[in-house]
Protein backbone atom coordinates (compact mmCIF):
# COMPACT_ATOMS: atom_id res chain seq x y z
CA UNK A 1 0.00 0.00 0.00
CA UNK A 2 1.54 3.27 -0.83
CA UNK A 3 1.44 6.74 1.22
CA UNK A 4 -1.16 8.16 -0.28
CA UNK A 5 -3.84 4.90 -0.14
CA UNK A 6 -2.62 4.74 3.66
CA UNK A 7 -3.49 7.92 4.24
CA UNK A 8 -6.49 7.46 2.68
CA UNK A 9 -7.33 4.51 4.42
CA UNK A 10 -6.43 6.38 7.55
CA UNK A 11 -8.91 9.21 6.82
CA UNK A 12 -11.55 7.16 6.07
CA UNK A 13 -11.85 4.99 9.01
CA UNK A 14 -11.23 8.09 11.28
CA UNK A 15 -14.34 9.31 8.99
CA UNK A 16 -16.25 6.64 9.88
CA UNK A 17 -15.51 6.64 13.68
CA UNK A 18 -12.97 3.96 13.46
CA UNK A 19 -10.26 5.30 16.02
CA UNK A 20 -8.14 2.76 17.19
CA UNK A 21 -7.02 3.82 20.79
CA UNK A 22 -4.41 1.84 23.28
CA UNK A 23 -5.82 0.20 25.78
CA UNK A 24 -4.67 2.53 28.34
CA UNK A 25 -6.21 5.47 27.14
CA UNK A 26 -9.20 3.56 26.83
CA UNK A 27 -9.08 3.29 30.27
CA UNK A 28 -8.26 6.99 30.63
CA UNK A 29 -10.98 8.11 28.79
CA UNK A 30 -13.34 6.45 31.22
CA UNK A 31 -11.74 8.46 34.36
CA UNK A 32 -11.82 11.16 31.95
CA UNK A 33 -15.75 11.10 31.27
CA UNK A 34 -16.58 10.21 35.44
CA UNK A 35 -14.24 13.64 36.19
CA UNK A 36 -16.31 15.75 33.88
CA UNK A 37 -19.63 14.88 35.53
CA UNK A 38 -20.45 17.78 37.68
CA UNK A 39 -21.72 15.20 40.12
CA UNK A 40 -18.53 13.86 40.71
CA UNK A 41 -17.40 14.64 44.43
CA UNK A 42 -14.13 14.44 45.69
CA UNK A 43 -14.06 11.57 47.18
CA UNK A 44 -14.85 9.77 43.84
CA UNK A 45 -12.61 11.73 41.97
CA UNK A 46 -9.58 10.81 44.94
CA UNK A 47 -10.93 7.13 43.86
CA UNK A 48 -10.66 7.59 40.46
CA UNK A 49 -6.91 8.53 40.47
CA UNK A 50 -6.00 6.20 42.67
CA UNK A 51 -7.75 3.90 40.37
CA UNK A 52 -4.87 4.76 37.78
CA UNK A 53 -1.52 4.81 38.97
CA UNK A 54 0.20 6.62 36.45
CA UNK A 55 -2.01 9.38 37.05
CA UNK A 56 -1.66 9.00 40.60
CA UNK A 57 2.34 9.80 40.53
CA UNK A 58 1.57 12.87 38.25
CA UNK A 59 -0.76 14.56 40.31
CA UNK A 60 1.07 14.11 43.33
CA UNK A 61 4.51 15.44 41.37
CA UNK A 62 2.40 18.38 39.98
CA UNK A 63 1.30 19.15 43.63
CA UNK A 64 4.89 19.02 44.68
CA UNK A 65 5.66 21.26 42.10
CA UNK A 66 6.75 25.51 42.90
CA UNK A 67 3.71 26.64 41.16
CA UNK A 68 1.60 24.72 43.37
CA UNK A 69 3.67 24.48 46.41
CA UNK A 70 5.99 27.47 46.90
CA UNK A 71 6.32 26.82 50.51
CA UNK A 72 7.74 23.48 49.60
CA UNK A 73 6.06 21.55 51.96
CA UNK A 74 6.24 17.66 51.01
CA UNK A 75 2.85 16.45 49.22
CA UNK A 76 2.84 12.36 50.18
CA UNK A 77 -0.85 11.58 49.34
CA UNK A 78 -3.41 11.81 46.05
CA UNK A 79 -6.00 13.23 48.66
CA UNK A 80 -3.93 16.16 49.62
CA UNK A 81 -2.33 16.48 46.11
CA UNK A 82 -6.08 16.67 44.36
CA UNK A 83 -7.07 19.22 47.23
CA UNK A 84 -3.94 21.22 46.05
CA UNK A 85 -4.03 21.63 42.55
CA UNK A 86 -7.85 21.19 41.78
CA UNK A 87 -10.33 20.06 39.59
CA UNK A 88 -9.16 22.15 36.62
CA UNK A 89 -5.64 21.08 36.56
CA UNK A 90 -6.52 17.63 37.51
CA UNK A 91 -8.78 17.41 34.21
CA UNK A 92 -5.64 19.14 32.61
CA UNK A 93 -3.63 16.24 34.02
CA UNK A 94 -5.60 13.58 32.44
CA UNK A 95 -5.90 15.21 29.08
CA UNK A 96 -2.80 15.09 28.84
CA UNK A 97 -1.71 11.38 29.70
CA UNK A 98 -4.10 10.61 27.31
CA UNK A 99 -2.25 12.79 24.78
CA UNK A 100 1.14 10.93 26.14
CA UNK A 101 -0.37 7.55 25.76
CA UNK A 102 -0.69 7.86 22.28
CA UNK A 103 3.07 7.11 21.80
CA UNK A 104 3.04 4.44 24.47
CA UNK A 105 2.91 1.54 21.57
CA UNK A 106 5.56 3.27 19.00
CA UNK A 107 8.20 1.17 18.37
CA UNK A 108 10.03 2.43 15.69
CA UNK A 109 13.07 4.99 17.33
CA UNK A 110 12.53 7.80 15.18
CA UNK A 111 8.90 8.04 15.58
CA UNK A 112 9.31 7.91 19.24
CA UNK A 113 11.84 10.84 18.79
CA UNK A 114 9.35 12.60 17.04
CA UNK A 115 6.86 11.82 19.43
CA UNK A 116 8.67 13.24 22.07
CA UNK A 117 9.69 16.68 20.24
CA UNK A 118 5.65 16.66 19.65
CA UNK A 119 5.19 16.63 23.51
CA UNK A 120 7.68 19.21 24.37
CA UNK A 121 6.12 21.30 21.36
CA UNK A 122 3.08 20.91 23.15
CA UNK A 123 3.72 21.85 26.60
CA UNK A 124 5.47 24.40 25.90
CA UNK A 125 2.78 26.29 23.64
CA UNK A 126 -0.07 25.53 26.46
CA UNK A 127 2.30 26.85 28.74
CA UNK A 128 2.83 30.45 26.61
CA UNK A 129 -0.92 30.28 25.74
CA UNK A 130 -1.52 29.85 29.21
CA UNK A 131 0.56 33.20 29.87
CA UNK A 132 -0.66 34.97 26.86
CA UNK A 133 -3.60 34.90 27.63
CA UNK A 134 -3.33 36.17 31.42
CA UNK A 135 -1.84 38.85 29.92
CA UNK A 136 -2.35 39.80 26.10
CA UNK A 137 -5.76 38.15 24.91
CA UNK A 138 -7.74 38.47 28.54
CA UNK A 139 -9.32 34.94 27.45
CA UNK A 140 -9.76 32.23 29.99
CA UNK A 141 -5.82 31.54 30.84
CA UNK A 142 -6.76 27.19 31.86
CA UNK A 143 -9.08 27.37 28.56
CA UNK A 144 -6.13 28.64 27.21
CA UNK A 145 -3.65 25.97 28.83
CA UNK A 146 -6.05 22.93 27.81
CA UNK A 147 -6.38 24.10 24.39
CA UNK A 148 -2.42 24.03 23.98
CA UNK A 149 -2.45 20.65 25.56
CA UNK A 150 -4.99 19.31 22.89
CA UNK A 151 -4.04 20.75 19.58
CA UNK A 152 -1.73 18.38 18.49
CA UNK A 153 -4.17 15.48 18.73
CA UNK A 154 -4.25 14.64 15.76
CA UNK A 155 -0.68 14.52 15.43
CA UNK A 156 -0.49 12.16 18.35
CA UNK A 157 -2.57 9.53 16.59
CA UNK A 158 -0.66 9.89 13.13
CA UNK A 159 2.65 8.78 15.06
CA UNK A 160 0.74 6.43 16.83
CA UNK A 161 -0.54 5.16 13.40
CA UNK A 162 2.68 5.59 11.20
CA UNK A 163 4.64 3.08 13.49
CA UNK A 164 2.88 0.21 11.41
CA UNK A 165 3.45 2.01 8.14
CA UNK A 166 7.13 2.67 7.28
CA UNK A 167 7.87 5.75 5.99
CA UNK A 168 4.34 7.37 6.08
CA UNK A 169 5.31 10.54 7.61
CA UNK A 170 8.84 10.95 5.46
CA UNK A 171 9.19 13.90 3.12
CA UNK A 172 5.68 14.48 2.31
CA UNK A 173 5.54 17.65 -0.71
CA UNK A 174 2.10 16.82 -1.66
CA UNK A 175 0.66 17.60 2.24
CA UNK A 176 -1.17 14.50 2.37
CA UNK A 177 -0.53 14.29 6.10
CA UNK A 178 -2.24 17.45 6.94
CA UNK A 179 -5.13 16.34 4.85
CA UNK A 180 -5.40 13.08 6.88
CA UNK A 181 -4.60 15.10 10.24
CA UNK A 182 -7.15 17.25 9.53
CA UNK A 183 -9.85 14.75 9.73
CA UNK A 184 -8.08 12.63 12.07
CA UNK A 185 -8.19 15.34 14.33
CA UNK A 186 -12.31 15.83 14.13
CA UNK A 187 -12.61 12.10 15.09
CA UNK A 188 -10.12 12.39 17.87
CA UNK A 189 -11.57 15.57 19.25
CA UNK A 190 -14.64 14.02 19.50
CA UNK A 191 -13.91 10.67 20.89
CA UNK A 192 -12.24 12.78 23.86
CA UNK A 193 -14.89 15.10 24.29
CA UNK A 194 -13.82 17.87 23.86
CA UNK A 195 -15.35 20.87 24.70
CA UNK A 196 -16.94 22.78 21.52
CA UNK A 197 -14.77 26.50 21.54
CA UNK A 198 -11.92 24.30 22.35
CA UNK A 199 -12.40 22.17 19.31
CA UNK A 200 -13.69 24.49 16.93
CA UNK A 201 -10.10 26.74 17.55
CA UNK A 202 -8.05 23.20 17.03
CA UNK A 203 -9.46 23.00 13.80
CA UNK A 204 -9.29 26.61 12.73
CA UNK A 205 -5.55 26.29 13.87
CA UNK A 206 -3.59 25.01 11.17
CA UNK A 207 -5.49 28.04 8.37
CA UNK A 208 -6.05 30.78 11.24
CA UNK A 209 -4.82 34.42 10.88
CA UNK A 210 -3.77 36.27 14.10
CA UNK A 211 -6.20 38.99 14.03
CA UNK A 212 -5.22 42.51 15.63
CA UNK A 213 -5.61 43.16 18.25
CA UNK A 214 -5.50 40.20 19.43
CA UNK A 215 -8.39 38.81 21.76
CA UNK A 216 -9.59 34.82 21.23
CA UNK A 217 -8.55 31.82 22.27
CA UNK A 218 -7.62 30.94 18.24
CA UNK A 219 -5.13 34.49 18.47
CA UNK A 220 -3.56 33.00 21.76
CA UNK A 221 -3.42 29.92 20.35
CA UNK A 222 -1.76 31.28 17.27
CA UNK A 223 0.40 33.65 19.48
CA UNK A 224 1.53 30.64 21.61
CA UNK A 225 2.41 28.45 18.11
CA UNK A 226 4.54 31.90 16.82
CA UNK A 227 7.03 32.22 20.25
CA UNK A 228 7.46 28.03 20.38
CA UNK A 229 11.32 27.50 20.07
CA UNK A 230 10.48 23.84 20.10
CA UNK A 231 8.71 23.14 16.46
CA UNK A 232 5.83 20.25 15.65
CA UNK A 233 8.29 17.35 14.40
CA UNK A 234 5.21 17.25 11.82
CA UNK A 235 5.70 20.65 10.15
CA UNK A 236 2.03 21.41 11.10
CA UNK A 237 2.69 24.80 13.51
CA UNK A 238 2.36 28.17 11.91
CA UNK A 239 5.53 29.49 11.21
CA UNK A 240 7.35 31.68 13.94
CA UNK A 241 6.95 35.03 13.86
CA UNK A 242 10.15 37.46 13.00
CA UNK A 243 12.39 38.74 15.21
CA UNK A 244 10.07 40.69 17.84
CA UNK A 245 11.30 44.07 16.78
CA UNK A 246 9.61 43.57 13.21
CA UNK A 247 6.63 41.88 14.54
CA UNK A 248 3.30 43.38 14.84
CA UNK A 249 3.09 42.95 18.63
CA UNK A 250 5.18 45.67 18.79
CA UNK A 251 1.88 47.18 19.38
CA UNK A 252 0.71 45.39 22.05
CA UNK A 253 3.57 44.07 23.73
CA UNK A 254 7.21 45.89 24.39
CA UNK A 255 10.36 43.80 24.57
CA UNK A 256 10.18 43.62 28.30
CA UNK A 257 6.93 42.13 28.64
CA UNK A 258 7.45 39.85 26.19
CA UNK A 259 10.74 38.74 28.01
CA UNK A 260 8.12 38.54 31.27
CA UNK A 261 6.14 36.26 29.08
CA UNK A 262 8.59 34.08 28.08
CA UNK A 263 10.07 33.70 31.59
CA UNK A 264 6.36 32.78 33.41
CA UNK A 265 6.09 30.60 30.75
CA UNK A 266 9.28 28.67 31.17
CA UNK A 267 8.51 27.66 34.80
CA UNK A 268 4.67 26.54 33.66
CA UNK A 269 6.59 24.51 31.25
CA UNK A 270 8.68 23.07 34.01
CA UNK A 271 6.14 22.50 36.22
CA UNK A 272 4.42 20.61 33.63
CA UNK A 273 7.44 18.38 32.68
CA UNK A 274 8.25 17.86 36.65
CA UNK A 275 5.09 16.07 36.49
CA UNK A 276 4.97 14.45 33.89
CA UNK A 277 5.85 10.26 34.20
CA UNK A 278 6.78 8.30 30.80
Amino acid sequence: MNKLETFGTIAAQAARGEISFPTSVNAVLRLQQALNDPDCHLEEAIRLVLGEPQLAARTVALANTSAFNPGGHPITNVRAAVTRVGYRNLQMLVTSLIVRQFGSRIADPNLRAKCEQLWEHTVQVAALASVFARRVTFVNPDTALFAGIVHEVGGFYLLSRADGFPGLLDEDPEKWAELCEDVVTREVARKLALPEPVADVVFQLRGGWLQMPPASLLDTLLMANMYATVPSPLGTAPAPLPEHSESVLDYLVDEATLQVIIEEAAVISESMEQATLV
